[in-house]
């Protein structure tokens, strides 16, 4: 897949595709395809780069596809968040949510009922928002898709959370 030709169609879709676009140019990122379980479409990883699953995308797909370019900007959202905030609810919401409109933007408007809730959430660290959140995520991408097991919140903050309370 020909990451200049991703990052050239990013850059012509409003700001979350020329963020995105910027990031994955200044940071060097790799764009790559490698399996993946059933619920997940794609994943960034440690080594700073985004792996697309060739379940979902193939190695064929144009680079200006509609679903290949969601899923970079999801991916590249969570590595401009960080280890911490990506790996909670509320990095996910966040990043589902520019995946979702950047859909919408493409002429993929979704009428699945979950995200079009989801669509509607405030991105906020409240945390009945968020395990909202949470439960639409799974009615859209199924049990098997495990956001379930994050914090809510970024874990520094869940701890303080959990400090505070008991004092």
């Amino acid at each position: 897949m020909d990451k200049s030709a991703i990052l050239t169609a990013l850059e012509k879709l409003g700001e979350d595709g020329r963020s995105a676009a910027d990031w994955l140019r200044v940071h060097r990122t790799q764009i790559a395809h490698c399996p993946q379980g059933r619920a997940t479409a794609a994943m960034w990883w440690l080594d700073g780069n985004i792996y697309l699953n060739p379940r979902f995308c193939s190695l064929d797909s144009a680079p200006d596809h509609p679903l290949v370019l969601s899923l970079v900007v999801h991916e590249t959202c969570h590595l401009q968040q960080g280890l911490l905030t990506a790996l909670s609810v509320y990095g996910e919401l966040e990043a589902w949510q520019k995946d979702f409109r950047l859909q919408c933007l493409l002429g993929r408007p979704t009428k699945h009922p979950a995200v079009l809730e989801l669509l509607a959430l405030p991105c906020v660290r409240d945390r009945d928002v968020l395990r909202r959140a949470r439960v639409l995520m799974q009615q859209y991408a199924g049990k098997g898709y495990r956001v379930d097991l994050l914090p809510l919140l970024p874990l520094p903050q869940e701890l303080r959370r959990l400090l505070v309370g008991r004092v």
